[in-house]
Parts: C-alpha cells; structure tokens; sequence
C-alpha cells in the first residue's frame, strides 16, 4: 500500500462507529464528492484483506464513485478492488475511468474477464477501452470475444480517431418508413433484450437503409397505433464518419439535438451519436485549449515528472528565446536608464501591464474561434472593437499610473512619459491579442498553443521600447 494511501487510512480512528451505518451517507459529500473518510475505511479494509467487507464498501458506491475511489489508490490496492467487481460493475467502472488510470488498471484486469466486460458496454465505450490496450493484449481480448463484438470494434478502430466513426455507438434503433407507429412498437417489445439500453429517437429508414427520418420516442408512445412512420418522422441532422469531433459538437450544440445518426459516405446508416458522448467531447476540447493556453497538456493524478516537465519545458525554451528578444531592447536604451533609473522601476509595470491585456483579448478571441462566433464575416468589427478597448483601458489606465508617478517622483515630464507608454503598449496588446489567433487559425495552426507565445512577446518588446524611446524623446 503506497505512503498516500497509508496516511488516509490513519483517518479511520477519528470516524464514530454510528457514522458506519449508512455507508451510501457517508460515501459522498453535500457537493457528491468523495468523502476522504470513505476513502480512509476503504484503505482500512484493503490493508487488513477483510474482502467481505470491501465488497460491501464497493457495493454502496455508483460506477462514476468507484472511478474516482480509484484515483486515491496505489496500483496494488486498484488491482485488488478490480478482483471484486463483476463484468458487468467492471464495464460500467472502466467507462469512468480516468485514461491515465485505466491504462494502468487495464493491466491488472486477465483478457477473458475484459473481453466479458467490453460486451457489456456500450460499442462506443468499448472501443475506447480497447485502444487503451497495448497490442498483444488488445489481439487476446479480441480473440476472446464473440466475433460480431469484436468484428463491430474492429470495424469502429478503422476510422480516424477524433471522427464521429470512433465517437459513434453502432447500437442503433431503426424502422422500415413502411411501419405503422404499433408495428414499430410491438417489433420493440419481442426485441427487448437485443435493444440498445438508452436510445431517444427512431430512426426511419428506406430500403438502403438509409435514414430519411426520425421519431423522439416520446412521439411515438403518443401517437395513434395506425399511425404510418412516415407521416409523423422528423428530418435529421446526418453525420458523415468521418467528421471531425469539435464540429460534430458544435453541430450538437447548435441545433439543439439529444441524438444524430451517423452515415457512411454511401449515405447508409452505421451509428448514432447521442448527447452524452458530445458532453465529454466538450469538456475534453475545452480543458485542451485551457491548458494549450498556458503551453502544457493535460497531467492527471498519475502523471510523472518527467512526463510532466516534458511537456512543458519546450514552451518554456522558447518562451526564453521571445523574451531575449524582447529585452534586448533594453541594451539600446541603457543611456537613457543610467541618465534616469526610476525608468528601471517603471518598466516591469509597463510590460505586465500589457501582458495582462493582451492575454485578456486572446482569450476572448480563442472562444470566440471555438464557438464559431469569430469568423471573416465579423472579424472586422471584432478587431475593431477590441483596438477600441484597449485603448480606452489604456487611456484610464495612463490617467491613473501618471498621477501616481507624479505623486511619487514630482516629475510631470516622467508622468507623461509613463502614461504615454502605457496607452501605446495596451494598443498593442489588444491588437496582439485578437491577430494572433485569428492568423494562425488561417495558417493552420491551433491558435490556443501557439498565442500566447507570441502575445507576451509583443507586449513585452512594445512595453520596454515605448517607455524607453518616449523617455529618450521628451526627458533627455
């Protein structure tokens, strides 16, 4: 048992027994988080190999609450919650699992038990899962499973990753646009078993089986029995496999949809995407850009170190290079800095200043390109606007630091000098801010990654040479 998991173990002495008694209570907090307590008594029951009553700790907690048990583990102690579990617990676990976590839970889990839980999920999810796997144990879990499950993961692997072909689940309710609404629902009923657990639509379809239309359930069960399908069906919003995943959420988000069909080039029906799979794609989008942001990727409670500075260090090293750069500026001016040193006080604020600004207008504009409310059609008057901004901040800005510089060193020259520079480097901050990733969105490139690079670059070169040139022009 590792130092971390021993430490939340001591934490056992301080609960009463009473609190024991309702272990769903004690499990998760007011906010559904869990109970470091709960995490404690696990630990406790692991340490003493007490399987009965582990089993009933893990039986009083949801999937989602198993996931996250894991991530407070060692690698030993997840190996051995993982024996208690059934396929099917198994399979509901492995669909919350944080990837860093389930890859290394993955190799504790034997290829028949895994093969046995993935045909318990979701298709969309087992792949997931699958691609997690290294090679030798991926072609043993496939082996062992029957061969339309396997045949129907294989088939999703073929497509790109980050496609709606990987986001899809093949689980797909469909009917003939020849049906009746009570057809359609008596087929349901003699079908149960071999029906997707969750689906929202009915999906109408032509003898290509291609789909022409769609009923929400909740139409359906309302509609008169005699009803024909295709007098009360929808139209849809189609996917093609291979569309990228942003635009499939975008779309998602757009018009408002709960599931869409997926379709193959031929326009033949393959999948559905529903809802919550576009949830994770959102929160996995965004917390990419937040952290491409800052020049770093995603390090979870697994992460090592050197993983982690791996990913960060070329940013920094580059970073560097930017602000050699900028700073070389300074060497220009030294004159001007040994003639007045209170320059030398006063230009860290100008830089930080802009640089503060800029990352302001870059974040909006990253947002912006992400919701798709930034594109050529209103680029215009968004730089235009934010140019507005940033030099009315700076204006007020000026106004303030020029009457504290004037308060301190009683030098108007310098007051002026101070808010001068502070007004042009805003500018420039905002128009840094808003170019930046619109250019390099047109380039190719992905603006979160690379703009805020650029950005501090721009502020603190245009910082260091509007205070010192306009120092030079009007106090020397």
């Amino acid at each position: 048992m590792s130092r971390e998991t021993a430490d939340l173990t001591e934490a056992k002495d301080q609960i009463p027994p009473e609190a024991e008694e309702d272990l769903e209570d004690l499990a998760l907090g007011e906010d559904y988080a869990l109970n470091p307590d709960y995490v404690a008594i696990v630990a406790d029951a692991l340490d003493r190999g007490d399987a009965e009553r582990l089993s009933e700790l893990l039986g009083a907690l949801r999937p989602a609450d198993v996931a996250d048990l894991m991530g407070f583990l060692s690698s030993g102690d997840r190996e051995e919650v993982i024996a208690h579990l059934d396929p099917e617990a198994l399979a509901e676990v492995l669909s919350e699992l944080d990837p860093e976590i389930r890859e290394d839970v993955l190799e504790h889990v034997p290829a028949a038990i895994l093969a046995k839980a993935l045909g318990e999920m979701d298709s969309d999810d087992a792949v997931d899962v699958v691609e997690d796997l290294e090679d030798d144990k991926r072609a043993q879990v496939l082996a062992a499973m029957p061969e339309g499950e396997r045949a129907a993961i294989e088939t999703s692997l073929g497509y790109e990753e980050e496609t709606a072909g990987r986001l899809m689940q093949r689980e797909v309710v469909w009917a003939p646009q020849f049906w009746t609404v009570g057809q359609t629902i008596d087929h349901f009923r003699r079908e149960g078993d071999a029906m997707p657990e969750l689906f929202f639509d009915v999906y109408v379809v032509d003898p290509s089986h291609i789909p022409v239309g769609a009923i929400p359930v909740s139409h359906l069960l309302r509609t008169k029995r005699e009803t024909p399908l295709a007098q009360i069906m929808e139209a849809i919003t189609e996917i093609p496999v291979d569309m990228d995943q942003e635009e499939v959420a975008y779309i998602f988000n757009k018009y408002h949809l709960i599931s869409a069909p997926v379709v193959e080039p031929g326009g033949r029906l393959v999948g559905q995407i529903t809802v919550d799979d576009i949830v994770g794609v959102i929160q996995e989008e965004s917390e990419e850009d937040i952290l491409a942001l800052a020049g770093v990727s995603d390090a979870g409670r697994d992460a090592d170190v050197v993983g982690i500075v791996k990913s960060r260090l070329p940013w920094l090293v580059i970073n560097l290079a930017t602000e050699t750069l900028a700073v070389s500026v300074v060497g220009v001016f030294q004159d001007t800095i040994a003639k007045v040193i209170a320059l030398a006080v006063l230009m860290p604020i100008v830089s930080s200043l802009g640089g503060n600004a800029g990352t302001q207008a870059l974040t909006v504009a990253v947002r912006a390109l992400a919701s798709r409310e930034l594109n050529a059609a209103n680029a215009a008057r968004i730089i235009w606007r934010e140019l507005i901004v940033g030099l009315l901040n700076g204006l007020v800005l000026a106004l303030v630091m020029g009457l504290a510089v004037l308060a301190w060193y009683h030098d108007a020259r310098l007051a002026w000098t101070m808010g001068l520079a502070i007004i042009a480097n805003l500018f420039v901050a905002a128009l840094a801010g808003i170019l930046a990733p619109i250019v390099l969105e047109r380039l190719g490139r992905d603006p979160a990654v690379s703009s805020s690079v650029l950005v501090t670059f721009a502020t603190d070169f245009m910082g260091f040479l509007a205070l010192l040139g306009i120092a030079s022009l009007i106090l020397l």
